[in-house]
């Protein structure tokens, strides 16, 4: 037997044991295994920024199992299996891959993707937005938004008018806050200037969710640094001036 397939027969084995045997897993619904499923995608989201690849595949694992967990729960509900999982997700990318299946052209990444748009509007959808997950945190969503409208061809020429719309952006929100507007609509604006900005991140080809998430680990390595360094000359934060702390701050820059 083909060594993978061996192996996920033998998950799906032990998946069957644990659920007839193991008091915890008997417990599980669809319900209960959200948030952990959740959890464990955001541990593999970290794994990737490290790029720790040995945590990756244990990462890679969990997912897995929950798959195979929810797949058993389905046919205990006798509403599906693992195997129709499988032959569902097979059938559609046989379906919204005709440029290797079947008889279209489609050489460039982005000729694939307005064809994929274009497919899943035949399959039925009203929208092409219509696949964004509601739930998706807010600054991926507003990446995906814009993905998809792309792929039908809603989207500017160049990089070059994006920077002007965040600058027009820029110029209406300090507008509203320089005229003390109400704070829906200064709101309002600065959503306008962050939509934009992750607009240019795209034509940039830069993911600005990952590349805030840098920021963010660049900020929590240095300010860790500056409580280390001020801890180590007896001193508190709270009581050392900006300029002191600044010192610091530009000393951990060059660490």
């Amino acid at each position: 037997m083909d060594t993978r397939l061996a192996a996920f027969e033998r998950l799906l084995n032990i998946m069957d044991d644990l659920r007839e045997k193991c008091p915890w897993d008997k417990k599980q619904t669809l319900e209960s295994l959200r948030k952990l499923t959740i959890e464990e995608t955001y541990e593999l989201a970290d794994a990737i920024l490290k790029n720790d690849l040995e945590e990756l595949k244990g990462e890679i694992g969990d997912i897995m199992l929950h798959m195979v967990f929810y797949s058993k729960i389905a046919s205990e509900k006798g509403a599906f299996d693992i195997t129709d999982v499988l032959n569902a997700i097979c059938d559609k990318l046989v379906h919204r891959h005709p440029h290797i299946y079947g008889d279209v052209e489609a050489t460039t990444e982005e000729e694939v993707k307005a064809n994929w748009e274009q497919l899943k509007l035949k399959e039925g959808k009203k929208s092409v937005l219509a696949g964004v997950p509601t739930s998706l945190p807010a600054m991926v969503k507003a990446n995906r938004i814009q993905e998809k409208a792309r792929g039908v061809g809603f989207d500017w020429d160049n990089k070059d008018q994006v920077w002007e719309k965040v600058n027009e952006e820029l110029d209406e929100l300090k507008f509203e806050v320089e005229n003390k507007s109400n704070k829906d609509k200064v709101e309002g604006e600065l959503g306008d200037v962050l939509f934009s900005v992750i607009n240019y991140a795209r034509f940039l080809d830069i993911d600005p969710d990952l590349a805030l998430e840098r920021t963010n680990i660049k900020f929590m390595d240095r300010f860790q640094y500056l409580e280390k360094k001020v801890l180590s000359q007896g001193k508190t934060l709270s009581k050392m001036t900006l300029q002191e702390m600044d010192e610091i701050w530009e000393e951990a820059k060059t660490k």
